[in-house]
């Protein structure tokens, strides 16, 4: 017994030696990786030059790319124009990526478009597919074995199919109506295997795809404001001067207010201004910088009143006008209020801080 216990600490004290040993070598050896790497960051310019070579690699083949549109490019445009149903868009891998890209370009301006998996196709999602839809494959090989499946089951039916790849010889291109030529001499990727110039040229021959549907449509910036509601491009398309002055309170004073009075309407209404009327039609504007160059030259201003310090002539705008608009105007002027007028009557007073806090600016 006493003999078997000590053989089993023995074999217990060289498993330990051996652990110890390799968690040794492995912290030694994860020691010399972080020294090396450290070591490699320094390198800024390799870091540059190999950023700008990928750059590079892309802008050649996006220039080149516009020497590969053909006919079949009008053609494809037309087909679109034409049919009464939308753009089905497919693709496997990072081509599938691209896809839901150009789908989202072509919905937001103006053509009806659905991105399909084409692996979900061949499972189920086929169905997507309508009579009356017009259907584009994204493949730069034009031979993967989704699309080998996928195509055939398409051309059972009535659509149009359209090939957007980078091998015209393929078996996608072959059996499509229309080809988008979207090849490419090299990958950015060293090794040519991971997707990164003929994803790039995918991109920019769908975005070339949208715009000159968009250009052909008329599709302008009031519709383009229909699908953008949200965010700071939304409301630069469609808030208007009226949507912020209502948020505003509304300086005034008449124009034979004392100054006093002036002082107090433009700080309480916090814009830093205020209107001057003359019953109800505006004659002039006080800025808080009006205030600040009268104390400069009066000693007295008991007597003063608003039409003594006022600014004549004050600049409006439409209270219908898109606050974008309004944005530019200041900016033309170098000035940070303007009076709001709806059909003659003035309304309030709009701010730049208030195209600020709305993201416009």
């Amino acid at each position: 017994m006493f003999g078997y216990s000590k053989l089993s600490y023995d074999n217990q004290h060289i498993k330990l030696s051996l652990f110890n040993f390799v968690f040794l070598k492995i912290t030694h050896s994860f020691r010399n990786t972080i020294h090396n790497l450290n070591n490699r960051l320094i390198a800024t310019d390799t870091i540059i030059d190999l950023a700008k070579k990928t750059i590079e690699t892309e802008r050649d083949a996006i220039e080149h790319l516009s020497t590969l549109l053909t006919d079949d490019f009008a053609k494809v445009v037309n087909c679109i124009i034409e049919s009464k149903g939308r753009v089905i868009i497919s693709g496997i891998g990072k081509s599938a990526i691209i896809a839901t890209k150009i789908v989202a370009t072509l919905n937001s301006t103006g053509t009806p478009a659905i991105f399909m998996h084409a692996g979900d196709a061949i499972h189920g999602d086929l169905g997507t597919v309508q009579d009356n839809d017009v259907v584009i494959c994204i493949s730069n090989s034009g031979n993967t074995p989704e699309i080998k499946m996928l195509v055939p089951l398409l051309k059972r039916g009535t659509n149009k199919l359209i090939a957007m790849t980078g091998n015209t010889e393929s078996f996608l291109a072959k059996q499509a109506d229309f080809i988008l030529n979207t090849f490419v001499k090299k990958e950015a990727c060293p090794n040519g295997l991971a997707p990164t110039t003929s994803t790039t040229a995918q991109l920019v021959m769908g975005d070339a795809l949208a715009i000159v549907l968009l250009e052909i449509k008329g599709f302008s910036s009031t519709d383009f404001a229909k699908y953008h509601p949200g965010g700071s491009l939304g409301k630069r398309l469609y808030l208007r001067v009226a949507d912020l002055v209502s948020k505003n309170q509304v300086p005034s004073v008449q124009k034979d207010a004392e100054v006093k009075k002036v002082i107090v309407e433009i700080s309480e209404k916090m814009l830093g201004v205020t209107a001057v009327l003359d019953g109800k039609k505006v004659v002039g504007i006080v800025t808080d910088g009006d205030i600040r160059r009268m104390l400069n030259k009066h000693d007295n201003i008991k007597d003063l009143t608003a039409e003594d310090i006022m600014t004549s002539n004050p600049k409006t705008i439409p209270a219908n006008t898109l606050a974008i608009k309004a944005l530019e105007h200041m900016q033309k002027k170098g000035i940070s209020q303007l009076l709001a007028m709806d059909n003659g009557t003035y309304v309030g007073v709009i701010h730049l801080h208030n195209l600020i806090n709305e993201g416009i600016l």
